[in-house]
């Protein structure tokens, strides 16, 4: 395997990705798009998941592309965030065709992040305009950390932020996460600077601090106190490789194995985890069976990777609730 040429999703070629966001509210929300429609399948384990037109992408179901994928901040508030792209995805004439009718499919999910020290007095919700905005900024080379949906994210004692990292396997096969870091647990060991994903490091491309050799088990092992309000980290994998959805399900379970190795707890009931995968179809699968496992094993790995990323890249800004890791280690 070698490191796709940005290291971000979109190595995964027809894949875009834009953001917006508004510092005063400490929120914004991110989109994954692609040139053409894509096959898009998702998996939920956390306990507290907020989304929309997720049902659409069971193996089952009629429509097997979407148009557009939206991560968004804002809790249920931030369900809006896909209506501004999908407005912004008809005026370009893109969408399922009914008839007359032009119908573009934008799933999306949520996290929470209503209390983390932003302005939230709005009288008119702002998430359908940063939406559309996201869209308008989508790009194949974005930025990380405190941006789009992981502007406002949080852990539990560091500033999340959104994070990507890229992988090709040896048969060509591009494989990419895209993830807003915001959970109740943690990504570094018992309070010090190492990243719970710190063996999944390449490049050194979150310090290359390696893992703690004081980690103690035990202690990295007690239950929390619940939290006082609820997170979740929500991600998406893309992949050339042309899948099923049926498939591409089985890519989503196997890729929250990386959530589990960044995030401790993570799927918590408090958390929403959700992974979303975008299959541009680009690449026959060879050997279907060994291909599927080359790919949900590297996504794992990308996830673990970009999680870790988000929360290195994040910046501080005025009014945060929590330090950053380059305040707290820098």
């Amino acid at each position: 395997m070698k490191l796709g040429p940005r290291n971000l999703i979109t190595d995964v070629a027809g894949l875009r990705v834009g953001n917006a966001q508004d510092d005063a509210l400490k929120s914004g929300c991110t989109v994954l798009v692609g040139d053409a429609p894509f096959t898009a399948a998702v998996h939920v384990m956390g306990g507290a998941p907020g989304t929309r037109e997720t049902e659409l992408l069971a193996p089952d179901k009629l429509v097997q592309e979407v148009d557009a994928l939206v991560l968004s901040g804002g809790s249920a508030f931030g369900l809006d965030a896909p209506s501004g792209v999908c407005d912004g995805l008809r005026a370009m004439g893109r969408g399922f065709k009914v008839g007359d009718a032009t119908i573009p499919i934008v799933p999306g999910a949520i996290l929470f992040d209503l209390l983390n020290g932003g302005d939230k007095e709005w009288t008119d919700n702002p998430y359908k305009p940063l939406g559309l905005s996201a869209l308008s900024d989508a790009s194949k080379n974005f930025a990380l950390g405190t941006i789009g949906a992981g502007t406002g994210a949080t852990t539990k004692e560091l500033k999340g932020g959104l994070g990507s990292a890229s992988v090709v396997l040896d048969n060509g096969i591009t494989i990419g996460a895209l993830v807003a870091v915001n959970a109740v647990g943690s990504v570094i060991q018992d309070g010090q600077q190492h990243f719970w994903a710190a063996p999944f490091e390449v490049n050194d491309e979150y310090g290359g601090h390696g893992s703690a050799a004081s980690l103690d088990p035990l202690r990295s092992t007690q239950p929390l106190s619940p939290p006082h309000s609820t997170n979740t980290t929500i991600a998406i994998i893309a992949t050339d490789a042309d899948l099923t959805q049926a498939q591409a399900t089985r890519i989503a379970v196997a890729a929250h194995d990386g959530m589990a190795r960044a995030i401790v707890p993570s799927h918590t009931p408090f958390d929403g985890d959700l992974i979303f995968v975008a299959a541009t179809g680009k690449r026959p699968l060879n050997d279907p069976p060994a291909d599927q496992l080359a790919i949900g094993h590297a996504a794992a790995d990308c996830l673990s990777r970009a999680i870790a990323r988000g929360v290195y890249e994040a910046t501080s800004a005025p009014g945060d609730t929590l330090p950053t890791w380059n305040e707290k280690w820098e």
